[in-house]
């Protein structure tokens, strides 16, 4: 059980009090250092190091997806099973094991061109993903908090598809790791969509001046999973299918509806309430250009990209930003007002990323530059700020 008498005052620092901590600084440092790697590689061909894993290419989106992205959840999941279960969740020492497991993988994957480095690189990696998957489902178990049962799946599920994917590099099978990636991103977004539906009508309604009651349908709730589902089995299967396309169409519309309801003019005064209002909008973006590749023979790379840089990207560090101040006990409403800023870069990255090529194809290089710059400021302004916030104890005194 949580020991309430725990004073937050009793620590210097308090990193490894709860799970948000180390995570979601790690996932910003590792975001902002594997940008510049990536980067570096991408437009100069410097080789500072080999990646040997997989390559460039496929480092880059594994790394997003089961390293930055991970990391982002393990620290929301792990902080927020505590609040849902009234159970104490990993902190100290072992919340500092899971923490540098994942932290050393990361590193391990820069040189892994040995048989041996591979292997400590795949163990180390897959034992974070299992240690994660228990210690989020311990609690959740414990209390019998059933309606969260699908969250931990999803987790597990993210561990086999990492799974998935080194058996490929393994067995050098560029389509098991193909799966692995694309199962990774998909179930990525369905935690992201899961949680978006939960908590965003709850944050606009508290946040926003106005009193408005926001709905949530669920026919739309339903009919959003079986058709998400439908999407990543076929889009795993055919890709380029008029069903994945249907799928598709089907999702835009879907979740158009669904944000359609949840606008309200307040949230544009509020940057931790647009910032989750816009990546959604990238989310179904997404889906509209997956369908538009298929139809149209626009650029796959785009919708990733709207999913990945615009939905993943964006929301993650909203929520980060949230998360790190209520549960450091400051105020929510009243953020730093470099939030702002901030968010109109990462935004401003993400339109780069995505809408530039669409527009001019022959300058596609100057749009991922761009992009690269502003992701790069978006999250050294994040980590300046919030550094002092995630290593420090809560400013109330209470335990956290």
């Amino acid at each position: 059980m949580i020991t309430l008498n725990e004073s937050g005052k009793t620590r210097k620092y308090a990193l490894f009090q709860l799970g948000f901590r180390p995570f979601f600084l790690g996932a910003a440092l590792f975001a902002l250092l594997s940008s510049v790697l990536w980067f570096a590689q991408y437009s100069f061909g410097l080789q500072s190091v080999q990646l040997a894993l997989v390559g460039p290419v496929q480092w880059h989106a594994h790394e997003m997806i089961f390293g930055y992205s991970l990391a982002v959840i393990a620290g929301f999941l792990l902080t927020a099973a505590r609040n849902w279960t009234n159970l104490q969740t990993l902190q100290h020492a072992p919340l500092a094991t899971l923490f540098f497991t994942w932290a050393l993988a990361r590193v391990l994957a820069l040189f892994a061109a040995t048989p041996s480095l591979l292997w400590a690189t795949i163990l180390l990696d897959l034992a974070f993903n299992f240690f994660l998957t228990y210690a989020i489902a311990q609690p959740i178990l414990q209390a019998k908090q059933w309606n969260n049962i699908g969250l931990v799946s999803k987790v597990l599920l993210l561990s086999i598809a990492n799974l998935v994917f080194y058996a490929g590099v393994l067995d050098n099978s560029s389509q098991w790791r193909h799966v692995g990636l694309y199962a990774g991103l998909y179930l990525v977004l369905a935690i992201v969509l899961t949680l978006g539906r939960r908590v965003m009508p709850f944050f606009i309604e508290r946040g926003v001046t106005e009193t408005v009651s926001l709905p949530n349908w669920k026919w739309v709730d339903l009919t959003s999973l079986i058709l998400f589902l439908g999407f990543a089995i076929t889009d795993l299967v055919s890709p380029t299918s008029t069903v994945t396309a249907l799928f598709a169409v089907a999702l835009t519309v879907l979740h158009t509806i669904r944000l359609t309801g949840w606008h309200t003019p307040g949230i544009w005064k509020k940057p931790l309430l647009w910032i989750l209002f816009l990546a959604y909008a990238f989310i179904i973006t997404g889906f509209a250009l997956k369908a538009a590749s298929i139809f149209w023979a626009v650029p796959v790379f785009l919708a990733i990209h709207a999913f990945t840089y615009g939905g993943i990207g964006l929301i993650t560090l909203g929520m980060m930003a949230r998360v790190a101040l209520g549960h450091t006990g400051r105020n929510v409403f009243d953020p730093p007002p470099i939030l702002h800023g901030l968010f109109i870069l990462i935004t401003c990255g993400a339109c780069f990323r995505v809408f530039f090529p669409l527009i001019f194809p022959a300058q596609y290089t100057y749009g991922v530059a761009f992009a690269f710059i502003f992701w790069i400021l978006a999250f050294a302004g994040f980590l300046y700020t919030y550094i002092p916030i995630l290593i420090r104890p809560r400013i109330d005194g209470q335990p956290g």
